[in-house]
């Protein structure tokens, strides 16, 4: 295949091109600069898109955008996250159906967010939206990619749980913290956690590549969500470290503001029943087995 893949510098960008260059098919790395290389792709959002280089692609992978968290959600950070993803969806969007032949596939990073608050109910690709800034931003982001649709591309929305890597993403950052002994649950520590191994994000993605059949969103998550609390010790016992501390709710609101009550603190038990129902088979399907893996 020859696949476009935007963000391809950032965690689960890089390594899926890396796994699609091994085993021999042709990325095309989608920059906002210059192109130095036959390689690479100019695009800007908001601005435009090289759609010449992108002639004779089988696929777009969109992944760029700036990071949900862990970070403080100031009402300047909330405008940039919406900037750079709908903004960036929609100019590629648009770009791909002005194409006289574009891309037969489009899949388009999203995220669990959209749900809201599940509290204890397994939600499946059906769940109803939720409420709040992020309920609100996945469900526009997911939306910019209409004029695609329209002109015939096979759109997926990858809506992606939390992803648990080596370096990188928050296991990367939390896991120096964990071999200190200072790891800890979040609040109450009940809330789930709707987490993918980065192994199986890739794998997802790949699978979506392979079947432009399944169109619409797709919870990548791993079929066995847990609660924080749970996770924290699962976490603590595969570095062989104690977590006995907690970080109160009223300390990650200060610290994370928005972010803390619609992305640490909620509830989110998203399973991934599009995907199941497909066929993909989850390589860790259980946190023990991805965290000896990653660990």
């Amino acid at each position: 295949m020859r696949v476009a893949i935007t963000g391809a510098s950032g965690l689960i960008g890089g390594a899926l091109a890396r796994s699609l260059t091994e085993d021999g098919h042709e990325v095309l790395r989608m920059v906002r600069r210059p192109a130095r290389d036959a390689a690479e792709v100019c695009w800007e959002p908001g601005g435009r898109v090289d759609t010449d280089r992108l002639a004779g692609a089988d696929a777009v992978v969109h992944l760029a955008g700036a990071p949900l968290g862990p970070a403080r959600w100031t009402r300047r950070y909330k405008r940039t996250l919406r900037e750079s993803r709908i903004r960036g969806t929609r100019t590629l969007a648009a770009a791909l159906a002005a194409m006289e032949s574009p891309p037969p596939r489009l899949v388009s990073g999203s995220a669990v967010g959209f749900y809201g608050d599940t509290g204890t109910r397994p939600t499946g690709e059906d769940g109803p939206r939720g409420r709040g800034f992020l309920a609100e931003l996945v469900a526009d982001w997911e939306a910019a990619t209409a004029p695609a649709e329209e002109a015939g591309v096979s759109v997926a929305h990858a809506r992606s749980g939390v992803v648990l890597a080596r370096s990188g993403g928050l296991l990367g950052t939390l896991l120096p913290l964990f071999r200190l002994g200072l790891g800890g649950r979040l609040g109450s520590g009940r809330q789930y956690v709707s987490w993918i191994a980065l192994a199986d994000e890739v794998g997802a993605l790949r699978f979506l590549l392979e079947r432009p059949d399944v169109a619409g969103p797709v919870n990548l998550v791993a079929p066995e969500p847990v609660t924080n609390a749970a996770y924290t010790a699962q976490v603590a016992r595969a570095v062989r470290r104690p977590a006995v501390l907690a970080v109160p709710g009223f300390a990650m609101r200060a610290a994370l503001g928005g972010f803390a009550d619609e992305a640490a603190l909620v509830s989110q038990r998203a399973v991934p029943e599009r995907l199941l129902e497909a066929g993909y088979s989850f390589r860790f399907p259980s946190l023990p087995g991805a965290l000896s893996d990653i660990v």
